[in-house]
């Protein structure tokens, strides 16, 4: 077999994996066992952080951030333990840990176990992020953090914090290579950075109009009237 397609077959199959990662979404299964509902059917119906301190208060919220967090680091550990630290294979080893990477982002956010309906992958796309260029995740946080104290958006925090993130790469470079400039490692930040401000559209269409909500720690309880009312959150 050509090493060209061993390769893309390498790369492709660890992508595979993160999307399968990707997909065990928190919101959904913690909703579901813990309360007996799903996420998706109250507030803006998606299943992330935001949704679930909104709907089901701070300790479901805090459980979702965790595994949410966790499973995008796990998706790039994989490949970086097998090809980067067992194999030694550093260039396929850094090409599969991106390709997954982006895999689990997706999961997130088109979850193939809950019928491709997840959410806005704004924690799963920081921690992937932070394995693969921590400085320039750091410092995208750090956007996101002075952004939301102000506005309260946790949406606008989250595309501002998504669109400096290339450009701290670009300057900056991410782990461990030296990886600055314009190369693959770039194209991927990119590609990260672009899914979740295309995942937020409906928030940057509120917030151009002046309806968006703004992050409350105050979890509101649920009632037949307010269940399903459309709330404009991010996650």
């Amino acid at each position: 077999m050509p090493q060209q397609v061993f390769d893309i077959l390498i790369i492709s199959g660890f992508a595979l994996v993160g999307y399968l990662l990707g997909s065990i979404n928190a919101g959904v299964l913690v909703s579901k066992v813990l309360f007996h509902d799903d996420v998706r059917n109250h507030g803006s119906g998606n299943a992330g952080t935001t949704n679930m301190l909104r709907t089901f208060g701070k300790k479901a919220a805090a459980i979702t951030l965790i595994i949410d967090f966790m499973k995008g680091i796990v998706a790039c550990l994989i490949p970086c333990l097998i090809m980067y630290v067992a194999l030694s294979n550093r260039s396929l080893g850094l090409n599969s840990m991106m390709a997954a990477a982006c895999g689990c982002v997706c999961g997130h956010n088109w979850p193939c176990y809950f019928g491709f309906k997840g959410g806005k992958g704004v924690l799963v796309t920081f921690s992937v992020m932070l394995f693969l260029a921590p400085i320039p995740a750091l410092l995208a946080l750090l956007t996101f953090i002075i952004v939301v104290s102000i506005t309260r958006f946790v949406s606008l925090g989250s595309v501002l914090a998504a669109a400096v993130y290339p450009v701290l790469v670009f300057f900056i470079g991410g782990w461990p290579e030296k990886t600055k400039g314009l190369n693959t490692f770039l194209f991927i930040s990119i590609i990260l950075a672009a899914l979740l401000i295309i995942r937020h559209h409906t928030n940057i269409g509120r917030l151009i109009k002046g309806k968006e909500s703004k992050l409350s720690f105050k979890s509101k309880p649920k009632t037949d009237e307010t269940a399903n009312t459309p709330a404009q959150e991010t996650k």
